[in-house]
């Protein structure tokens, strides 16, 4: 016997498992947001598939949304707190956001960070 449990460097969540709605591509691309305003905030994020660990603090976890199966780097969050739903096999949380990346960096992010192409949210 023995059980499954997925290890993650990276929360990739949609709009509907909790992605921020203040993280929005188009208007950070005219007025970039920063880490400092998000300093305080907890958030939440439920619903993901499978039962997965993350990187506790003070490594960092990568923050992606994904848009329509599109990969779209945001920064890097700390895992809070994780909660595992055994009958459903899915993953709940909270964190924080301790880094957003500049419109520049997030281009830049998903060919350097991971090596599956094709799944890009910037072209």
């Amino acid at each position: 016997m023995g059980t499954f449990f997925e290890n993650n460097d990276t929360l990739q969540i949609t709009s509907e498992q909790g992605f921020p709605e203040e993280l929005n591509y188009e208007q950070h691309c005219q007025a970039p947001l920063t880490r400092e305003q998000f300093q305080d905030r907890v958030f939440q994020f439920h619903g993901k598939s499978g039962l997965r660990n993350f990187h506790t603090p003070p490594v960092r976890v990568f923050l992606v949304h994904n848009i329509d199966g599109k990969w779209l780097y945001w920064g890097t969050i700390e895992m809070l707190e994780i909660v595992h739903d055994y009958q459903t096999k899915m993953t709940s949380g909270t964190y924080r956001i301790k880094e957003i990346f500049t419109p520049e960096q997030m281009k830049q992010a998903y060919d350097l960070i991971d090596a599956d192409k094709g799944k890009g949210y910037i072209e």
